[in-house]
């Protein structure tokens, strides 16, 4: 197996940007979600209620600032673009703790199960793609571990999918069957929510190892 594609999403619930290396740590990619989008009530506001976000695409700059369809996610044209989406108040806001993660921070897909989806795995949002595997085989890896050369990244369980996959990444035209399918052929879940056990830099084409749950409590030890 290896790493087949790499994606960062600097503004949570806008489009992304694909990588050919990244630093890992702790808290997942380096640079990954730290800027969210907030409503007049500072409640967090994400393409699941508010699906145009999807249009936009964050990166990072040379400087680790986020930008929004090249400008800085501090200009107000971004935050008048938002505000046009979300409503009057809504703001941009910066937060690089644990609490931006829905769940944990690191989503692990595979090409086996992108393809039996049979749609666009950017409709996933994976952090991470790892090619070679065969068919459905990730449903079988939580508990285990993923190796990355000093990499160990640690799975946790299969991840409840929502009605952001509903969106064509590119029209953001609405297909509501996408996710009666993956409840219907996968039980609501696809990819996996991982952490990190051990920190480091991946690059595209990495050789990826799967370890065992005895090999994993080793790590921790």
């Amino acid at each position: 197996m290896k790493v087949e594609q790499i994606w960062r999403y600097p503004v949570k619930s806008m489009g992304g940007e694909r990588l050919n290396r990244v630093r890992i740590g702790a808290l997942g990619l380096e640079g990954d979600r730290v800027v969210h989008v907030e409503d007049e009530s500072r409640h967090v506001i994400t393409s699941r209620t508010h699906h145009r976000l999807l249009g936009h695409h964050a990166t990072l700059n040379t400087s680790g600032e986020p930008l929004v369809d090249g400008s800085l996610w501090s200009d107000p044209k971004i935050r008048e673009a938002v505000v046009d989406i979300v409503g009057l108040g809504a703001t941009l806001v910066r937060d690089e703790s644990i609490d931006r993660f829905d769940v944990l921070p690191l989503l692990v897909a595979t090409d086996g199960a992108i393809a039996a989806f049979g749609h666009d795995g950017r409709r996933l949002r994976p952090n991470l793609v790892i090619g070679g595997v065969e068919g459905l085989a990730e449903r079988d890896w939580p508990g285990q571990c993923l190796h990355i050369g000093d990499v160990v990244i640690g799975i946790q369980d299969l991840r409840g999918r929502c009605i952001m996959t509903t969106f064509d990444p590119d029209s953001l035209k609405q297909d509501r069957q996408v996710l009666k399918e993956i409840a219907q052929k996968f039980g609501g879940t696809l990819a996996l929510n991982c952490y990190v056990i051990q920190g480091g830099e991946i690059r595209v084409g990495d050789a990826v190892v799967l370890v065992s749950k005895r090999g994993c409590e080793t790590i921790h030890g």
